[in-house]
């Protein structure tokens, strides 16, 4: 029997999801300690009952899905119109070479999906599935690429491989960050902040603009006017969105490569905040873009988690450990040996190798957690703090999915 649930329904539904995750990251240690965000840990419940009953009852739920895209693609707004690329100056030629290292991970990630998903006998996309979007992507990514692999290349699953391969990575990301870390800060010889003679942390210049991301939970005022003019920019983001998908369907070229909609949006952000912000000095209110796409992402997650059909994993639960193991063990070979080693092989690097595990397979706050286990123990590092928020939060995301389009048209792929 199926149950569909128009919009008013499906809203209720996912808030009444947030809040049973909310309480159920402040009562489990295990999810708070590992960043398991509150929408997930709700919607996993939920999806698990969803499937008792189903494989019980035989109920299917299906969920409005206009309100699920929006949320979605107001997430993705609210990561463009935060790039401002001016921001490349304060993390100088160290930020431009983790984002170009991050690229190149990015491009091996999908490698690695790619030739085991091959060798395991399934579709190739199936790998990319398994790869960077949702590993590097998370969970926001994974929602998002799901229904595009699904409806126009045909891989059915691919949104619940994505969310099941993002919780995975979450955990994943923040169990290996810190143990990387501090097996290259022993190779290095630096002691314990207790045991130290020399308090002063390595390569720090005291430059205060370091200091920034350290103190990102700094309280700004939001008021109605920020507030409407917040929204006007993202509903520019929709219309655009909504009008490049139709203009791209009539364009052959485009039409082949299969843009995803939140693309538009995305590129469109950012696009309206580098120029408003760099040629009419419109002074852009991130709080409010980020408490927008906050609560946008919180609500898409916990629809797209209600909707999901564990029953379809059942199939691919062998293939599905054997490649995010494989992806576990790459990922943490990539920060030992070429993060590090590229970053300077100093502590700061040492430290940027822990974040790099938790984007990586995780998400940024999974990323600034492992970082801050470490500097806890052996001293700050600011460098480290300024740039993996950067590119962790939007400038990865970017990338992303630049190298997916180019992966989804290579010859093999199709």
């Amino acid at each position: 029997m199926e149950i569909t649930l128009n919009g008013y329904y499906t809203l209720i539904l996912a808030t009444i999801v947030l809040l049973i995750g909310q309480l159920l990251v402040k009562k489990i240690k295990f999810l708070e300690e590992f960043n398991i965000p509150e929408p997930v840990a709700g919607g996993l419940l939920a999806a698990l009952i969803v499937y008792v009953l189903n494989i019980t009852l035989g109920y299917t739920f299906n969920i409005q899905t206009d309100l699920q895209t929006a949320c979605m693609l107001m997430f993705f707004s609210s990561i463009g119109l935060s790039a401002d690329f001016s921001r490349l100056k304060a993390g100088g030629t160290p930020l431009l070479i983790l984002t170009a290292l991050v690229g190149v991970f990015v491009i091996l990630q999908n490698g690695v999906g790619v030739a085991l998903a091959s060798m395991l006998g399934l579709d190739p996309i199936m790998g990319l599935a398994l790869g960077s979007i949702p590993l590097t992507g998370g969970h926001g990514t994974a929602g998002a690429w799901g229904p595009t692999l699904e409806n126009s290349y045909g891989l059915t699953g691919a949104t619940t491989v994505g969310i099941a391969a993002a919780t995975y990575g979450l955990v994943a990301g923040g169990l290996i960050g810190g143990p990387v870390a501090k097996r290259l800060v022993k190779k290095l010889g630096r002691q314990p902040i207790d045991n130290q003679t020399n308090t002063q942390p390595v390569n720090d210049d005291n430059d205060a603009n370091k200091t920034m991301f350290e103190k990102h939970d700094g309280v700004r005022l939001i008021t109605a006017t920020s507030v409407i003019e917040t929204l006007a920019l993202f509903a520019v983001c929709l219309v655009a969105a909504d009008y490049m998908s139709g203009v791209a369907k009539e364009i052959e070229w485009l039409a082949k490569l299969k843009v995803p909609t939140f693309v538009w949006a995305l590129g469109t952000g950012v696009i309206l905040r580098n120029v408003l912000t760099n040629i009419f000095n419109f002074e852009m209110f991130d709080r409010a873009i980020d408490v927008f796409g906050n609560a946008s992402l919180s609500l898409f997650l916990a629809m797209a988690l209600m909707s999901l059909k564990l029953w379809q994993l059942a199939d691919l639960a062998g293939p599905l450990v054997i490649i995010l193991g494989v992806q576990t063990v790459f990922m943490i070979a990539f920060a030992y040996f070429v993060t590090f080693r590229v970053m300077g092989k100093d502590y700061d690097a040492a430290v940027l190798a822990a974040g790099h595990c938790g984007f990586g397979l995780g998400a940024t706050p999974t990323a600034v957690a492992n970082m801050q286990s470490i500097t806890d123990r052996y001293g700050p590092s600011h460098k480290a703090f300024l740039i993996i928020p950067m590119v962790g939060a939007f400038f990865v995301d970017l990338m992303n999915v630049a190298i997916l389009q180019g992966f989804l048209t290579l010859p093999f792929m199709k």
